[in-house]
């Protein structure tokens, strides 16, 4: 039996996140090119995409290493420094968007998953939006796809039961949506829901 390359889990914030958005970008096309996201990746939309984190003093981006090389990523920013669409949802909630710290992608390459790194993702990411002190809500969002999808792979298993024991629920009506290009679709528009949990001081 091979012995698995031992992993490393590192937290960077503000501008020292910079150095590694080529890395992120590289694992989002890479990861989420895989149901359920299909997603078509591309640099100039990436670039697009983590240009609010490259630009936040209070960004955060967690990352896996496997020696000398990324192989997970995991990010958050304050929800007040990201674009306008993922504010509406909470805005049409009167929810105060400075109180919530958003949790961006959780991408970890195949071959390390199973080892714990989703659970470091997540303390890292809660220890760093505490570490900054007023926010009181961490979210995510995660795209929503039809049960019947006749691309959903056989014996898929969603991460809803993973989330729930962390803490965070779904919010129904909570929605925003995304564009990108889809696996052997084209651009699509993509409903994407948030989850929710109240961040404990401590």
């Amino acid at each position: 039996m091979t012995t698995p390359v031992p992993l490393e889990v590192r937290r960077y914030s503000g501008p020292a996140v910079v150095a590694f958005l080529e890395d992120v970008a590289r694992l989002r096309i890479t990861v989420f090119r895989d149901w359920p996201y299909l997603y078509d990746g591309d640099m100039g939309y990436e670039r697009d995409y983590l240009a609010a984190y490259a630009a936040s003093p209070r960004s955060v981006f967690v990352l896996a290493f496997a020696g000398d090389e990324v192989v997970g990523a995991s990010t958050g920013i304050p929800l007040a420094e990201d674009s306008a669409e993922f504010q509406k949802p909470f805005l049409e909630r009167e929810m105060d968007v400075e109180t919530v710290f958003y949790f961006g992608e959780s991408v970890l390459l195949p071959e390390h998953r199973g080892r714990g790194v989703g659970h470091a993702f997540f303390d890292h990411r809660e220890t760093h939006a505490r570490e900054l002190d007023g926010f009181t809500t961490t979210a995510f969002a995660a795209v929503d796809r039809d049960d019947d999808d006749p691309r959903r792979p056989a014996g898929y298993r969603p991460n809803d039961a993973f989330w729930e024991k962390r803490g965070y629920r779904r919010q129904p009506g909570m929605t925003m949506h995304l564009g990108w290009r889809e696996v052997g679709v084209g651009d699509v528009d993509h409903p994407l829901t948030f989850w929710l949990r109240a961040l404990e001081t401590g």
